[in-house]
């Protein structure tokens, strides 16, 4: 494995498993840009007969022609062979099709959606190659991949056209926190956990902001670095993968995005924040945020039936996104004119607040570790979220960080708890208040749970309140 690929077992080894296979696959794969997508089939397809083909990113002067001139041109390209146009996308496939008839290939259309968005022919034309060519070769894998999910679902995934015929979906998730760890290589034991959850706040598990980290430097010098100069990398990064997944439409997304980066919000709170009337369309814009990778819709649950509620809550779980929208943003000006090169994180305003919510965050990007550090097998688990009940008649309302409910009816209640100094014992009055709130069915039993980042006051210990207390650290190591 390439030294600077981290991580992905578990993908790479479902993507293995189809080399075993007597027939050809199709396989979708999804996730939020910078997630690792087309990185993760080259590491796939190294020594193998691979074909890779990206569509133009869609500015607005891009047309179908150029999309499938571009094509043509990766094409002759790849295939070294010398330059032609072709005007028809079927005629593109079915070459490429011929040439790897009955030949172990790896074919990737990376970007699909901005290869063929602008022509209501490419995905007939696509599926009528798979069918009568491509699948032809039982030692072909043929994988579309994209980052604007919201158009793969609609077109791809819930589209009667290719129903049926895909043998794998993917959906790339943020690597977990024992691969980020290795970002620090050689220097991972030698800097504090409290440290890298630092820049874990601004970069979250993203390949590709993990990949700027300097092992050798400090938090605050990486985070500048990143962030805070006229030529960081991370300064415009926001505004070009918001107009490359949602163009025209980025605004009101946007808007949405930044409500939550204050915490998480009901749809009907989020319709007020925006002024908008309750529509149709608004439930589609935060499935597509769902489905970009930017939020999280965490349903609540019964604990009594075991069963999920109809009331939810939205949750920016991009800590990048909420980085950018409280403190590079409102500073674009001060940042190009290079007077925020030296700011601290602790001077910026609200950071307690906003870094308590980027380190819940990474705490429910890793919940199987959590399980595994309290001893709870997977098979085990009824539910494993942040948790909220609403005020009632006969109830308190409160909110948990991480409730994880076992089938033997033994409730773990986790709170996720940051501080710049030792956790006060005063955590523990604050815990049997919240616990108090909660409706706890007959016989269930519960488990309180104190997840930190930055250690306890000793006397907590002492109390043996917790049964539970968990350091970030131990979730950073495998």
């Amino acid at each position: 494995m390439d030294a600077f690929f981290i991580g992905r077992k578990n993908e790479l080894k479902t993507l293995q498993n189809l080399e075993k296979r007597d027939s050809a696959s199709l396989v979708i794969l999804q996730g939020r840009r910078r997630i690792g997508k087309s990185r993760l089939i080259e590491e796939f397809a190294k020594n193998k007969v691979f074909y890779s083909f990206s569509g133009i990113a869609p500015l607005k002067k891009i047309t179908a022609k150029m999309q499938l001139d571009e094509f043509s041109r990766q094409l002759s390209e790849q295939l070294k062979l010398p330059n032609f146009i072709m005007t028809d996308w079927g005629d593109l496939f079915s070459f490429l099709a011929k040439y790897t008839a009955q030949k172990k290939t790896i074919i990737l259309l990376d970007e699909i959606s901005w290869m063929g968005s602008k022509d209501p022919t490419f995905l007939g034309k696509l599926k009528n190659a798979w069918d009568t060519q491509f699948k032809k070769n039982p030692k072909l894998i043929l994988i579309l991949c994209g980052s604007v999910s919201s158009w793969i679902e609609k077109n791809i995934m819930s589209s009667t056209l290719f129903l049926g015929r895909p043998s794998l979906y993917m959906n790339l998730k943020e690597l977990l926190l024992p691969e980020c760890n290795r970002f620090w290589r050689k220097q991972a034991h030698k800097v504090s956990s409290y440290e890298k959850f630092k820049t874990l706040s601004v970069t979250g598990g993203i390949p590709r902001y993990l990949e700027l980290i300097d092992p050798n430097a400090s938090a605050e010098n990486n985070i500048a670095s990143m962030c805070f100069y006229p030529s960081s990398p991370l300064l415009k990064e926001f505004e070009y993968i918001f107009s490359d997944i949602f163009g025209s439409r980025s605004s009101i997304y946007k808007k949405i995005l930044s409500r939550l980066a204050t915490g998480s919000a009901t749809q009907k709170e989020i319709i007020e924040s925006v002024n908008r009337s309750k529509t149709g369309d608004f439930s589609e814009y935060l499935k597509d945020l769902e489905l970009a990778g930017f939020i999280s819709r965490d349903f609540t649950w019964s604990l009594r039936k075991g069963s999920f509620s109809k009331l939810s809550m939205y949750r920016l779980k991009d800590n990048y996104t909420r980085f950018y929208l409280k403190y590079i943003e409102p500073n674009k000006e001060n940042i190009n004119k290079g007077l925020f090169s030296k700011k601290s994180l602790s001077s910026l305003p609200g950071w307690d607040s906003i870094i308590s919510l980027q380190f819940e965050n990474l705490i429910l990007n890793n919940i199987p570790y959590i399980l595994n550090i309290l001893n709870i097998p997977l098979e085990e688990v009824v539910f494993s979220n942040s948790y909220f009940q609403t005020k009632t008649k006969n109830q308190s309302s409160c909110q948990v960080d991480l409730m994880i409910q076992t089938k033997f009816n033994c409730i773990y209640v986790c709170e996720v708890k940051f501080s710049k100094s030792k956790i006060p014992v005063s955590i523990i009055e604050d815990m049997k208040q919240k616990i108090n709130k909660i409706n706890f069915p007959k016989n269930f039993s519960y488990r309180p749970v104190l997840i930190h980042v930055n250690g306890v006051n000793h006397t907590i210990n002492k109390e043996e309140y917790f049964s539970h207390i968990i350091d970030f650290g131990e979730i950073l190591v495998e």
